[in-house]
């Protein structure tokens, strides 16, 4: 699939205002997973969580009901059970800038003994995708999601990232990438550290290819041990509509280690 074969038709994404938005949970619920749509909300700012049984969406209907009522959580037009995914654009953002991005000193001494250890991009999206949602207790990365991200992938537009330790992969990460920005989705560790690793490594290569900032999606202490800072919503969505865009990621093999430096 080309990048070309996804155009960008005026969305629903596109007319949703986030002024009034809660600041915390979802903005808006809408069944609609395909890449088009995938990709026209993370433009706006906005990351899906999917509910993966029956019991969570009623959850989601009965416990935003109030917020929808009055048109502070929108309903997506043409859902057929918009509860299904929750879309969410906390405020603020946590936001890993990529100039001020630094590894943390304990991640540095064990980065220096990691002699065998070497990061990718793009090697194996899919895998990556399915060992982030491995031990999930809400397993929000449903198949239908995966699908449409994995199409993404083939378009040009999520990447991943793989640490290897002697061949055998041990972390990763994934996002979506919007021209600037980077939305990790999220990340999963084999072997110590690996995780920190693989996010440690998408910031330098994406600082490396003119990007400007990786969104982590979820304040919270891991996020801000990662290096990530609470940006104002509203200044993350003028970022995301900077003219500024950012060129492929380099993709091939290096040394973990280099981190350290």
């Amino acid at each position: 699939m080309l990048i070309a074969s996804l155009p960008r038709p005026k969305s629903a994404w596109e007319s949703l205002d986030l002024t009034t938005a809660p600041a915390e949970g979802p903005v808006a619920f809408g069944d609609d997973l395909r890449p088009q749509s995938l990709l026209s909300a993370y433009r706006q700012g906005l990351y899906p969580f999917p509910a993966d049984t029956v019991e969570q969406r009623f959850l989601n209907e009965i416990g935003h009901e109030p917020d929808v009522a009055t048109g502070r959580v929108k309903l997506l037009a043409g859902s057929k059970e918009p509860y299904s995914v929750a879309w969410c654009s906390p405020d603020p953002r946590p936001l890993i800038l990529v100039d001020r991005a630094r590894v943390q000193r304990s991640l540095r001494r064990r980065l220096r003994s990691q002699v065998d250890w070497t990061t990718t991009v793009d090697v194996c999206f899919e895998r990556v995708v399915s060992l982030c949602r491995e031990g999930r207790s809400e397993r929000w990365l449903t198949d239908e999601l995966i699908a449409g991200l994995c199409s993404l992938h083939t378009c040009g537009f999520a990447h991943s990232v793989e640490v290897w330790d002697d061949g055998r992969l041990v972390g990763g990460t994934f996002g979506v990438r919007v021209g600037a920005v980077f939305s990790a989705d999220s990340q999963f560790t084999l072997s110590s550290g690996a995780g920190k690793v693989a996010v440690a490594e998408l910031t330098r290569r994406f600082a490396e290819a003119g990007g400007v900032a990786v969104d982590v999606q979820h304040d919270g202490d891991h996020a801000r041990l990662l290096g990530a800072r609470p940006v104002p919503r509203a200044e993350y969505l003028e970022l995301l509509r900077s003219p500024r865009g950012s060129s492929p990621l380099r993709t091939g093999p290096r040394p973990a280690r280099r981190l350290a430096d």
